[in-house]
């Protein structure tokens, strides 16, 4: 299985991707921490990375699809999460070419549907809990900072939710409930896929 999922900033996608990781098997593939992993690898494709990010510039969606390319070669038997891309529709267009060339397929993509005022207000008591019991709080975990992530969120990965729909793969589940609920939800949506 190989499945994506979306949603606003703060909407439990990392949290899931967790749960996914450890009762299915599932590989998550964050774009970032791919990135990261290849800059220090040594390799051709880590040297150009590292002169690209070095330089201050964004790393092309070529580069990022090489990245994924080299991670489903080296297969999965639970399947893979994508985790930080798709965020456009070109990027949707280039890993579903990716899927098609190497005999795989999208099973979801996965709507963690919220309420933005509720999802504020979740983040930012998050921030004001971990505060009150000296832990540490994110620096973005803040009403301001959220509407921005919300906003840069709407303008460029919003567009996905009508890609996935119109090709029959989106699913959607409350990310507002409670974890669990939200992991049953993610469960009902593989088990029908």
């Amino acid at each position: 299985m190989n499945i994506i999922l979306l949603g606003p900033p703060g909407a439990g996608k990392g949290t899931q991707a967790a749960k996914l990781v450890a009762s299915r098997n599932m590989i998550q593939l964050s774009t970032g921490d791919m990135l990261r992993e290849a800059r220090t690898s040594g390799t051709e494709m880590g040297q150009k990375v590292a002169a690209i990010m070095d330089a201050g510039e964004l790393v092309t969606d070529e580069i990022v699809i090489g990245l994924i390319r080299e991670k489903l070669e080296g297969n999965a038997g639970g399947g893979f999460i994508f985790d930080g891309f798709p965020r456009t529709l070109a990027q949707a267009d280039a890993l579903e070419k990716l899927l098609n060339d190497m005999g795989q397929s999208l099973t979801a993509a996965i709507e963690l549907q919220v309420n933005d005022e509720v999802l504020v207000g979740r983040i930012v008591n998050r921030a004001k809990e971990a505060a009150a019991n000296g832990q540490p709080v994110r620096a973005d975990d803040n009403k301001e900072s959220l509407k921005v992530r919300l906003m840069e969120y709407y303008k460029k990965t919003s567009p996905l939710l009508g890609y996935y729909y119109a090709k029959g793969q989106l699913r959607t589940v409350d990310g507002l409930a409670e974890i669990n609920e939200v992991e049953s939800a993610i469960a009902r949506v593989l088990d029908n896929s």
